[in-house]
């Protein structure tokens, strides 16, 4: 089962952020990331046909490359954050109490991304969606990090679609409230679209974050939509 990212119709909405963190936390945080971006490169696993993709690239190639994202909006959701880049839209849909009324109350009806942001012509969108970690693979443990639902190579089958031109898949690892979280990214193409994901997991939850845009869009904006990706932050 993979994990999709398809298109929605836009719809603003305001952002909302939470408090800022500690300017030591903040300062911490910021260099812990980068540093380990930098690194990511150093710990690669190979993807075979095993993951129902088909590897375009040396599994030891490098990523093509980042930007600095620090200077970016910084989205706060639950949960998460994440980087937004320059003249990117809220397209996220409201919520829909309407579509929950009950003799119990209003209910807001689950919204299928938590975040979704698109350049001003919709052809480049970020997307972040939210899982329970048992609906990725049963199992009866709440899972802590994404290495409980298996490995790099074992969890491509669920977030890589089958047919795919894999990239570049990676893991790293960045310290978070004085523990490490690991984070996997996958990079592939399919259907003429191009998309970075990333996935991190925490109390059972998945955040999977994804960067799409049309393979020949990405020649020109791969750096920025795959930096974007990266900058998920699992809070």
């Amino acid at each position: 089962m993979a994990i999709p990212l398809p298109l929605c119709s836009p719809s603003n909405l305001t952002l909302t952020f939470r408090p800022r963190l500690g300017k030591e936390d903040f300062i911490w945080r910021r260099l812990s990331r980068r540093a380990a971006i930098i690194e990511i490169a150093a710990v690669t696993l190979s993807l075979t046909s095993a993951a129902s993709a088909r590897v375009s690239s040396p599994s030891n190639a490098p990523l093509d490359g980042i930007s600095n994202t620090t200077s970016w909006l910084q989205f706060f959701g639950d949960g998460f954050s994440i980087r937004v880049p320059p003249l990117f839209e809220d397209i996220n849909e409201p919520e829909d109490y309407s579509a929950g009324q009950s003799l119990y109350g209003d209910k807001a009806k689950p919204k299928t991304f938590a975040a979704r942001f698109a350049s001003p012509d919709r052809s480049e969108v970020l997307s972040v969606v939210i899982q329970p970690s048992n609906k990725l693979k049963l199992t009866f443990l709440e899972a802590k990090d994404i290495t409980d639902i298996g490995s790099l190579k074992e969890s491509a089958k669920i977030f890589v679609p089958g047919g795919a031109n894999l990239y570049a898949a990676r893991t790293y690892r960045i310290k978070e409230n004085e523990a490490f979280r690991t984070y996997y990214f996958y990079e592939f193409g399919i259907d003429g679209q191009h998309i970075a994901l990333v996935a991190g997991l925490d109390s059972g939850k998945a955040y999977i974050s994804g960067a799409t845009a049309s393979e020949v869009e990405w020649k020109d904006d791969g750096i920025k939509l795959r930096s974007a990706a990266l900058s998920l932050t699992v809070l």
